[in-house]
C-alpha cells in the first residue's frame, strides 16, 4: 500500500504552491523509501515553481534534504532501515564514460526512481531534481542516499544536499583552492557564503566578498571573507579593480561567480591575476549572452575559465567528510539556517529568499 503523505506541489507556473495529499509507492527494485525530518528551501526550488526549469507541471518540491531511511527494495545491498542520509541528486551509474574514466562526479546517466509519486487522483508528479522531499516521505533511488554521522542535525545536513555543497564544491572542487591562495566570490548568497567557506577551508589567506547588500557582507565575514566590497553603483571597471586592490594590485587567483550574469563573469575574467581561474556557479538564463570579449583577451591572460555544477561533488566522498568537519568545528553549517519553518510555509519562505532576508529556510518534521 502506498504511504499518504502532505506534500508542497507547485501545478502552474508562477501560482502559489500548495500542499496536498501525495501518495508515495513501496520502493521497487533499486529505490527506497525515506523519511524526511529536514529539507531547505532553495532557489532551485523557486526556479521550478517559475517554470524556469522545465514546464512538466504539477511539481513536487524540494530536494535539498536529510532523513532516516523508511524502506528499500530488491537489490538494495548497501543501504538498509534505520540509515541516516542525505539525499543527493546526483546518484551516480558506475558505467558511463566519465565514470570509467575515474571521474564519476562527471556521471552522465545518473539515477532516479522509477516509480512516480502522484497525487490521489493519480496525476503524477516531477520531483524536483528527482527527488521532491518538502513532504514526510519521499522515494528516491538507493543510490541518492549517502550515509553520514547521525550526530549532525538534520536542518543542518541536510543543506550539503544541494546550495551549500555548490558553493563548496566550486572552491575546493573546481577551483582547488589551495594553501595561500587569494580569492574573490562575486555575490554572498547561500551559495557565494559557501564558497568563501570553502575557500577558508582550504587555506585561503585573502577571501574578498563582493554584493550589492551590505547585509550579506556582514554575513559574508562572519565565514571568513577578510575583505568585502559594496558593489552597488560601481561600474565593472572599478569592481576589478576592487578585486584587484585587495590583492596586491595583481588579482585573486581564483574569482567564484556565484551571481550568473555577463557583467559578473566579467568582472570574474578580468579581476582575477594572470593566469588565474574563474568559477561560474551561478545559474545565468538562457537568453544570457557574452558577445564582447576579445578573443586576444582570453588568449592572452591564460589560465582557467570553469563552470561547477553541483560543486563537481561526489556524493559519497563529500558528504561524509563535510559532515565531520562540521562536527569538529571547521565548518560553520550552522550559519546557513536562517530559520526553521513548517511545510506549510514554504511559500512564505520563497518570498523571503526574493527579498534577500535569509540565507535558508529550512522546513522541518
Amino acid at each position: 500500500m502506498p504511504y499518504e503523505v502532505q506534500g508542497v506541489v507547485s501545478r502552474a507556473k508562477g501560482e502559489p504552491v500548495s500542499l496536498e495529499t501525495v501518495l508515495v509507492p513501496d520502493p521497487g527494485p533499486g529505490e527506497a523509501v525515506v523519511n524526511v525530518q529536514a529539507c531547505g528551501v532553495c532557489h532551485t526550488d523557486l526556479h521550478y515553481r517559475e517554470g524556469g526549469i522545465n514546464d512538466d507541471f504539477p511539481f513536487l518540491l524540494g530536494h535539498e534534504a536529510a532523513g532516516v531511511v523508511e524502506a528499500v527494495g530488491e537489490g538494495v545491498t548497501d543501504l538498509e532501515p534505520g540509515d541516516y542520509v542525505i539525499l543527493n541528486w546526483r546518484a551516480v551509474c558506475g558505467t558511463c564514460r566519465a565514470c570509467k574514466r575515474g571521474k564519476p562526479w562527471y556521471c552522465f546517466s545518473t539515477f532516479n526512481a522509477a516509480q512516480p509519486m502522484t497525487l490521489t487522483d493519480g496525476t503524477k508528479l516531477s520531483p524536483a531534481l528527482g527527488i521532491g522531499a518538502f513532504l514526510e516521505k519521499t522515494l528516491v533511488h538507493s543510490g541518492q542516499c549517502t550515509k553520514v554521522n547521525r550526530e549532525a542535525e538534520p536542518a543542518v545536513a541536510g543543506l550539503l544536499g544541494c546550495g551549500v555543497m555548490a558553493g563548496l564544491g566550486a572552491a575546493i572542487n573546481t577551483g582547488a583552492v589551495t594553501r595561500g591562495d587569494s580569492v574573490a566570490v562575486i555575490g554572498c548568497g547561500g551559495v557565494g557564503d559557501a564558497a568563501i567557506a570553502g575557500a577558508k577551508l582550504a587555506g585561503a589567506t585573502t577571501i574578498v566578498a563582493i554584493d550589492m547588500d551590505d547585509r550579506k557582507l556582514t554575513w559574508a565575514k562572519d565565514f571568513g571573507a577578510t575583505h568585502t566590497v559594496n558593489s552597488k553603483g560601481l561600474s565593472e571597471e572599478q569592481v576589478v579593480e576592487a578585486m584587484q586592490d585587495a590583492t596586491s594590485g595583481f588579482g585573486p587567483d581564483v574569482v567564484i561567480d556565484a551571481v550568473g550574469r555577463p557583467e559578473t563573469w566579467r568582472q570574474a575574467f578580468y579581476g582575477r591575476d594572470l593566469a588565474g581561474t574563474v568559477v561560474l556557479v551561478g545559474v545565468p538564463t538562457p537568453e544570457m549572452r557574452l558577445n564582447d570579449l576579445p578573443l586576444i583577451d582570453f588568449f592572452s591572460r591564460g589560465g582557467s575559465l570553469k563552470s561547477s555544477w553541483y560543486g563537481d561533488c561526489l556524493p559519497s566522498r563529500d558528504f561524509p567528510m563535510l559532515v565531520d568537519l562540521y562536527l569538529q568545528g571547521r565548518l560553520p553549517l550552522d550559519k546557513f539556517v536562517t530559520e526553521r519553518i513548517g511545510v506549510d510555509g514554504v511559500e512564505q519562505a520563497f518570498e523571503r529568499m526574493h527579498h534577500g532576508d535569509v540565507l535558508r529556510s529550512v522546513v522541518t518534521f
